[in-house]
C-alpha cells in the first residue's frame, strides 16, 4: 500500500512514522507514507499557497492551483482508489472504513489547513471526505495521521499477531474486553480465573461476555 499526505506543513508528520508499527510496516515494505510540501507546487515566489476569500471574512483559504497540480503529478505516476481530504465536515471515521480503505493499494489525503480548501478541489478533485470527530484542529495533519494508521495497522504482516486487529473494539460493533498481565495478583487485586484456566472455549465466552457488557455500559449505541 502507498499513501501519499499533500500538507502545506509537512514537518508535522515527520516523527510520526518513524516509530513503532508504521516504521516497521515501511521497513517490511507492507506500507509507503510519502509527504509532499504543498508549496512546492506553488507558482509564487513566495511559495504562498492560500489567499483570501471571495467575499470577504475572516481566515486564509488553499488554492486550488497547487493542490490541483500536486494531484495530477501523482496521478500520472499510478491510479489512485481515493483522494481523501480531511475535514470536520467530512464522514465521521469509523473501523469499517478503515477496514475497507486497508484494502486499497494507492491513497491521496490532502491536509486542509487555515479557512478550508478551495471549494472546487472539493467538488472536482476528492472522491472522499473524512472526519475524526465534531471538532476543529489546526490543520489535517494529525487526522491525516490517525487515518493512516488505522489503515495501516490492519495490513496482514504489520501485526505481529494479525488475529490482534480482528480482536480490536468496533470491529463486531462491540467494544473490546478488559485485558489483564502479569502478576496475577497485585496486592490482593487479582485477575479472573478464568483467564488462568486454560480453557480457550470459557475464556472467549468470558470474552464475548465482557464485550457486550462494556459495550452496553459505555455505547449502547453501538448495539442498535
Amino acid at each position: 500500500m502507498r499513501i501519499d499526505i499533500i500538507s502545506c506543513v509537512p514537518r508535522l508528520l515527520d516523527s510520526y512514522f518513524d516509530h513503532s508499527i508504521l516504521k516497521r510496516a515501511k521497513d517490511a515494505g507492507l506500507a509507503e507514507v510519502v509527504i509532499h510540501d504543498l508549496r512546492d507546487y506553488s507558482e509564487n515566489k513566495h511559495r504562498q499557497v492560500d489567499d483570501y476569500a471571495f467575499g470577504g471574512g475572516a481566515g486564509m483559504v488553499l488554492g486550488i492551483e497547487p493542490i490541483a497540480k500536486c494531484i495530477r503529478y501523482l496521478q500520472s505516476f499510478r491510479n489512485y482508489d481515493e483522494i481523501i481530504y480531511m475535514t470536520p465536515d467530512g464522514d465521521v471515521f469509523e473501523q469499517k472504513t478503515a477496514n475497507r480503505l486497508s484494502m486499497t493499494r494507492n491513497l491521496i489525503i490532502l491536509c486542509g489547513h487555515y479557512k478550508g480548501i478551495d471549494e472546487r478541489v472539493r467538488e472536482h478533485f476528492i472522491t472522499k471526505e473524512i472526519s475524526i470527530g465534531d471538532y476543529v484542529l489546526s490543520g489535517g495533519e494529525l487526522p491525516a495521521a490517525v487515518v493512516s494508521d488505522a489503515i495501516i495497522r490492519l495490513i496482514p504482516g504489520v501485526l505481529n499477531d494479525e488475529t490482534s486487529a480482528l480482536t480490536d473494539s468496533f470491529q463486531d460493533n462491540l467494544l473490546a474486553p478488559p485485558v489483564y498481565t502479569r502478576p496475577a495478583d497485585f496486592e490482593g487485586l487479582t485477575v479472573p480465573e478464568v483467564l488462568l484456566s486454560g480453557h480457550e472455549k470459557k475464556i472467549n465466552d468470558w470474552r464475548l461476555e465482557q464485550s457486550i457488557k462494556r459495550t452496553q455500559q459505555r455505547r449502547p449505541d453501538l448495539l442498535k
